[in-house]
């Protein structure tokens, strides 16, 4: 099998997703991109969506928002016959201001802000792994 390279998607969180005061999301919000990421890789390397079995560890590491643009990228860090192991990091670039007279206003981060870490294992069953041409 080939070389999976690192996958990122990129999006703005939307209004819908916020579930807390303050316009504040869920973190689980952050494992469905995760599983869009996963899905990628797994199509890039075996050719089919393969599953996600388990979350290894999960860490949310700081707040998101509704109107923050996140970055959620992983990468294949581990291939056996059928299991894949990856490792994802998802990052804020830019944060909604928040301000109640201007609620489009968002501000561009000078630096990421890393807003949740997971790593966790997909499989892909042997007959449905097809090899790159």
């Amino acid at each position: 099998m080939s070389e999976t390279p690192r996958v990122t998607l990129r999006l703005r969180i939307a209004a819908h997703d916020a579930h807390y005061a303050g316009g504040l999301v869920d973190g689980a919000r952050m494992l469905q991109l995760f599983g869009d990421v996963a899905t990628e890789l797994l199509i890039r390397h075996d050719g089919d969506e393969g599953l996600f079995v388990a979350y290894d560890s999960v860490e949310f590491l700081a707040p998101v928002h509704a109107g923050d643009y996140i970055e959620a990228s992983g990468i294949i860090t581990r291939v056996g016959t059928t299991s894949r192991a990856m490792r994802f990091e998802a990052v804020k670039v830019i944060a909604s201001a928040g301000l109640p007279d201007q609620p489009s206003a968002c501000d561009v981060l000078a630096a990421p802000v890393v807003v949740c870490r997971a790593s966790g294992t997909c499989v892909v069953p042997a007959a449905l792994q097809r090899a790159r041409g």
